[in-house]
């Protein structure tokens, strides 16, 4: 089954990326995958302190997860998978999907902010001619109702 994988951030565009992913699976019969990815210097602290912390992102992650979770099962029949990574994000993204095939569409959200679309989307940009599969890129300030409308 195709998937599309969509990134878990504390961004505000990641919301419709998220919305977008689910409702264009649950049209075309794919499924969703959902990336986190924890930077490496949120671990540079002695190694004890350093495992604490990199279990305290897990679980926020999986918190996180769960409420984008519960509403692609409760409204769009999507049962999305979680996949954490930890390293830099582009490295990381770009390993997810060479590492599973079936991933058909990489979805990113875009700020609206005056400082351009966000690092994601500028450094995936850049590169997008040599991706392996198709990026989709959600503005961040669309409706609800215009993405139901779109997808």
């Amino acid at each position: 089954m195709r998937k599309f994988l969509v990134i878990l951030d504390d961004s505000r565009e990641c919301l419709n990326a998220m919305r977008f992913a689910a409702m264009r699976a649950a049209k075309t019969g794919a499924g969703v995958q959902i990336l986190s990815v924890i930077p490496p210097e949120e671990f540079n602290h002695w190694i004890g302190v350093g495992e604490i912390m990199r279990q305290e992102a897990r679980e926020r992650i999986e918190a996180h997860f769960e409420v984008f979770a519960k509403w692609m099962r409760d409204r769009q029949g999507i049962d999305p998978e979680l996949v954490i990574r930890e390293g830099e994000a582009v490295p990381e993204i770009l390993d997810q999907v060479q590492a599973d095939d079936a991933i058909g569409v990489l979805v990113l959200g875009a700020s609206d902010e005056k400082g351009g679309p966000g690092p994601l989307v500028s450094q995936l940009s850049r590169n997008a001619g040599s991706l392996p599969v198709p990026v989709t890129i959600v503005p961040g300030q669309l409706s609800k109702e215009r993405l139901e409308s779109i997808t």
